[in-house]
């Protein structure tokens, strides 16, 4: 197998095991309950700093927006905790503004059925 093949295929693993730590910066994926992410306060927290902060790049249901369309079916929670935790491309990491409680909220909002993109 190519080697930058098994590269990808390695960090995919990791993003979806909650693994992922590089450089000493990054902090362990904090575990995804299903009674953390089908708590409606969990939810409700999600939703309010969507609704704060989020949208504004994302568009009120998540698309359209200046940011790419989100696919919420097909993401994990650790998934979707990184990207909001330690950012992508053009999106700035939010783990200086927001709390881990909070960030984690955002993950069930955004993997809630409530959710619509």
């Amino acid at each position: 197998m190519p080697r930058g093949l098994v590269f990808c295929a390695l960090t995919l693993f990791a993003l979806a095991a909650g693994i992922m730590v590089q450089a000493g910066e990054e902090q362990p994926i904090p575990e995804f309950t299903e009674a953390f992410l089908k708590d409606p306060r969990n939810i409700e927290v999600g939703r309010r700093v969507w609704e704060e902060q989020c949208r504004h790049c994302h568009g009120k249901d998540a698309y359209p927006g200046k940011a790419p369309k989100l696919t919420p079916h097909r993401y994990t929670p650790a998934f979707v905790y990184h990207r909001v935790t330690y950012g992508f491309r053009g999106m700035p990491p939010w783990k200086d503004v927001y709390s881990e409680e909070e960030r984690m909220a955002v993950v069930a909002w955004v993997l809630s059925p409530e959710f619509s993109p």
